[in-house]
Formats: C-alpha cells, sequence, structure tokens
C-alpha cells in the first residue's frame, strides 16, 4: 500500500460531507479548489503553543445536571440559543458575557460554551487574563525557536473563540489596557467569537480595562448576562452530591464548584 493511500484512508471525513477530507475539492480539468472546511483545519493547526483544553473539572458540564440546572434560567435559556446555532453564531463573531460574583456559575457557562464549540469542531483557546499576560510577558523573553509575542498574539486572534475568564482581575497598568484593546480589537475587526466572565459590573469594567476595551465587547458580545446567586461554594446541595456520586454526608468534601 503506498503513503499517499494510507494517508487518505485514515484521513478524518470532512465535518461538511463536501470534500474526501483533504480539504480540497477537485473540479473541472482537474483543478482543485478549498473546501470550507479547510479554513478549520487550518484554525486548529493555530492552535500549537495556546491552551485549548477544557479542565477537568468542567469536562462533565452540561444543561441537564448540576450546577447548570441550579443557574438563573433566564441566563441558561440565553446560553443554549447561542449554542444551539454555535456554528452560526461564530462565524458572525458574536460573543457572551458573563458578570456576578464568586460562584455563581459565570465560569461553568463560559466553560459550557467553549466545550460545545470545541466538540463541533472549531477551535478554542482558553485563558484566565492573568494567565495570558503572564503568557504573553514570557514571549518577551523567548529564545530561537520559542514562541514570539508576534506568534501567540496571531493564535488568540486567530481561534474561532477566545474564552478570557477573570476580566478585570489584574492590576490596572497602561500595558495591560493596551494589550488588551489590541487583542479585543483585533477579534472584533476579524469578526472572532469572544466568550468573557468577570466580577465587575459594567462601570467598574470600564475604569479597570478602560473604556475603548469594555466598548469592544458589547460590539461582541452584547449587554451582559448578569448571575445573582448565593455562592454555591458554601453550600453543595444533596442533589450536586448525588450528580457526582457522593452520599450527601460527604458533599462537604467537594470543594468549589465554580469561581
Amino acid at each position: 500500500m503506498t503513503r499517499s493511500r494510507r494517508d487518505a484512508g485514515d484521513r478524518a471525513p470532512c465535518p461538511l460531507g463536501v470534500c474526501d477530507g483533504s480539504g480540497w475539492i477537485l473540479g473541472p480539468e482537474d483543478v482543485a479548489r478549498p473546501c470550507k472546511c479547510r479554513e478549520r483545519v487550518v484554525a486548529r493547526a493555530r492552535l500549537a503553543g495556546v491552551a485549548s483544553v477544557i479542565p477537568a473539572k468542567y469536562r462533565g458540564v452540561s444543561f441537564d445536571r448540576p450546577p447548570v440546572t441550579q443557574i438563573n434560567e433566564i441566563v441558561v435559556r440565553r446560553v443554549r440559543e447561542f449554542t444551539d446555532r454555535i456554528g452560526e453564531n461564530l462565524d458572525s463573531g458574536r460573543g457572551l458575557w458573563f458578570f456576578g460574583g464568586a460562584g455563581t456559575g459565570k465560569t461553568t457557562l463560559a466553560m459550557l460554551v467553549s466545550r460545545l464549540a470545541l466538540e463541533a469542531g472549531r477551535s478554542v483557546a482558553i485563558y484566565s487574563l492573568p494567565k495570558m499576560l503572564a503568557r504573553i510577558r514570557r514571549t518577551y523573553d523567548a529564545e530561537a525557536g520559542e514562541q514570539s509575542y508576534i506568534e501567540f498574539f496571531e493564535r488568540l486572534t486567530g481561534v474561532d473563540l477566545l474564552h478570557l475568564d477573570d476580566l478585570g482581575a489584574e492590576n490596572r497598568t497602561e500595558w495591560v489596557i493596551e494589550q488588551l484593546y489590541a487583542l479585543v480589537n483585533e477579534r472584533y475587526e476579524s469578526q472572532r467569537s469572544l466568550v468573557v466572565t468577570t466580577n465587575l459590573d459594567q462601570g467598574d469594567l470600564e475604569e479597570q480595562i478602560g473604556e475603548r476595551v469594555v466598548s469592544r465587547l458589547v460590539e461582541i458580545c452584547g449587554d451582559p448576562l448578569p448571575i445573582f446567586d448565593d455562592d454555591r461554594r458554601l453550600r453543595v446541595s444533596a442533589e450536586v452530591a448525588g450528580s457526582l456520586g457522593e452520599s450527601a454526608g460527604d458533599a462537604g468534601s467537594l470543594g468549589p464548584l465554580d469561581h
């Protein structure tokens, strides 16, 4: 068996059912043109060097089980509507912005969106904002052969969905504001989606990261989705404990559900 035949046999099928999985369509006179699925293949290749794995704590998150079933149903319905049309929303550069205090479920909902985007074959980068900024700083000291600032920035702006957690959880500096604006503005101009979480309301967030950045967030995500609730980390219910395979008496050992 030749190498080309073996590779073709092992090739994943086209997610759109159009090409043979190669990303190319053979037209008249043997002229090849790119299949639409090729854009997704290229986008996944750009993920090298960025975090795109759902943390273990959130891999089982679902609309049908706690803690999502305990979150404000109006907000959950909005998330379900967004994910039901995940492809269309990502292609259009639309996003979601969750605002609420600690333990309200905003990170859980954002991770649910990211998980469903990954399951739909889309490229996703997931960072808490402090960790992303630390990663950017490390590129300044990159040696030959290591990922440069430009390479990392292009990957952050090129993925289908960028998930930023804890927006506003960093010290306000001109450098932080400029990094955020450059990233959010580039994604806005190229119609790339964002999902963000923050503990700050819009006014406080503008004070922390600047009005220009927040203005772009509104353009991409619309108004923030507020989530108000008691801190579930202090009261794991018997229902949650049961869904995780624990007895109610062991509920206190489950630890935080969200942040």
